[in-house]
């Protein structure tokens, strides 16, 4: 499907990558931009931005955790400004930890908001454009959804469970004429990982960069996008030697993190 003259809605897409694609996807010719994020007035700045490049944007600030108001919404969007034909689901949060120490608040926080957020408004939207015959669905995974990291266990979990998603519905939505694509980032210099404590060797990529692999591999009919020579080559040792993969992400992990881990309790029985 080509995606000029195209309706398009992004979630998270207040700031980071979210703000990056769509953008991008502004600049490459999509009609109309459909903005989600929980924070109304990050979300009024980057419609500026957008409408500034001649092309129609709406904004909806919606916390994606709560069902209700997240199926209200998208069914009064698409009243208001018809089909949507290409949906980026964006949003996420990561908590860095080791998983001793990890918060079950905090757990269940990326749950929530990584994938039934994502499950949420992905089902939402396919069934409109399995009747529609048409669309994209691109889900942003990580390069964590093919590498798991020490300190961030959970938020691991949830990009491997996207990626898994994403294969299932690839297969489920073709005779429909919905393409399924998941979107494999590195590290990107976004505020979200400016709180966190870099892995390292690592070197973060731009939002931009990106968007722009983004655009790149939807021209190319690409089912995964890794975006980054660091994808590439850590997919690469993690299929060939995962043994040394594993030596390598221990060696690279923040020290400081892994090493502060709370006393044994002994068992009372």
């Amino acid at each position: 499907m080509n995606i000029q003259g195209k309706t398009a809605l992004v979630t998270g897409a207040s700031r980071g990558i979210g703000r990056a694609i769509a953008l991008e996807l502004a600049r490459v010719g999509v009609k109309r931009l459909i903005l989600v994020a929980r924070d109304r007035q990050r979300l009024a700045a980057v419609a500026t931005e957008i409408e500034n490049l001649g092309v129609e944007v709406a904004i909806l600030a919606l916390d994606l955790t709560q069902l209700v108001e997240v199926n209200v919404a998208i069914a009064g969007a698409w009243r208001t400004y018809g089909p949507v034909h290409i949906l980026v689901n964006c949003a996420g949060i990561a908590h860095q930890t080791p998983f001793l120490r990890a918060k079950l608040p905090q757990m269940q926080e990326e749950l929530a908001i990584n994938l039934m957020g994502l499950y949420t408004i992905t089902r939402l939207l396919a069934k409109r454009m399995a009747a529609q015959r048409q669309g994209i669905i691109i889900n942003v995974s990580s390069l964590m959804g093919k590498v798991a990291a020490p300190t961030m266990a959970t938020y691991s979990a949830t990009k491997f469970a996207i990626l898994g998603f994403t294969q299932a519905l690839r297969g489920e939505l073709a005779p429909y004429n919905i393409r399924v694509i998941a979107l494999l980032p590195s590290l990107t210099d976004t505020d979200m990982v400016r709180g966190l404590q870099l892995f390292r060797w690592v070197m973060p990529m731009t939002p931009e960069q990106v968007a722009k692999a983004l655009v790149t591999g939807l021209q190319k009919d690409s089912p995964e996008i890794l975006v980054g020579w660091q994808s590439h080559l850590a997919v690469w040792c993690s299929r060939i030697a995962p043994w040394l993969m594993e030596k390598v992400l221990q060696m690279a992990a923040p020290v400081s993190r892994t090493s502060a881990l709370p006393p044994v309790v002994p068992s009372h029985r």
